[in-house]
């Protein structure tokens, strides 16, 4: 993977994509000890409890902005958001405890089943809201594989286990969400590096970023 190009005209992000990221996510996590879920996620503040609900409940609010007939473009749909502690992620989404770690991750599969379903069905001249940018259906898939990416790499990190998601779905990502960042390096490593997680030859650390979701013209 090291040193492989970006396509010169990278092919759309797909539900495929998407399903395909959040199978492997699941993948990796499954079997991890129900005494390490309470560690932190890498270099994040929350638990990796609290980052596989943060993930869940991002699928979960990207699904659910597809899904109005007449979208407001300037809000998102008013689902109540918790935070379980001081510090903790806000979410609509919450695994019940008592399930453990495999009910954990069927929450996560079951949430992005949610959005690859919306991606799927909704035209792709629909526009929903989001903060970085009203987006169509293709934009919020990308958004949903960048979440679960990034945020499987922070627990990764904080499990200890390994993980590398594919050269080409890292490249359609940057593609449609980050057209300003380098087309010439190694995908993943450059996805990290546009959300603040990784160090890039030549180019400084970012300790703020945003992706940009409205649609390619």
């Amino acid at each position: 993977m090291p040193g492989m190009s970006h396509p010169e005209q990278p092919s759309p992000v797909t539900p495929d994509d998407l399903d395909e990221a959040i199978r492997l996510s699941v993948e990796t996590l499954k079997g991890t000890p129900a005494s390490a879920w309470d560690d932190k996620a890498g270099t994040l503040e929350w638990t990796c409890w609290e980052t596989v609900e943060h993930m869940s409940d991002d699928l979960f609010a990207y699904a659910v902005q597809l899904g109005l007939r007449t979208p407001p473009l300037d809000v998102d749909v008013p689902f109540a958001l918790e935070s379980r502690r001081p510090g903790g992620p806000r979410n609509s989404v919450h695994a019940d405890r008592a399930s453990g770690p495999a009910g954990l991750l069927q929450v996560l599969e079951a949430s992005g089943a949610l959005l690859v379903a919306m991606t799927r069905t909704t035209p792709p001249e629909y526009r929903g809201h989001h903060g970085f940018g009203a987006a169509d259906p293709e934009g919020f898939a990308a958004m949903g594989i960048v979440e679960v990416l990034v945020h499987t790499h922070d627990l990764a990190e904080g499990l200890g286990l390994g993980w590398a998601p594919p050269a080409g779905m890292c490249a359609r990502v940057l593609a449609r969400l980050f057209p300003d960042a380098p087309q010439t390096t190694d995908p993943w490593t450059t996805l990290l590096w546009a959300t603040g997680r990784a160090e890039l030859p030549g180019h400084p650390r970012l300790t703020r970023w945003r992706w940009y979701g409205e649609p390619r013209s």
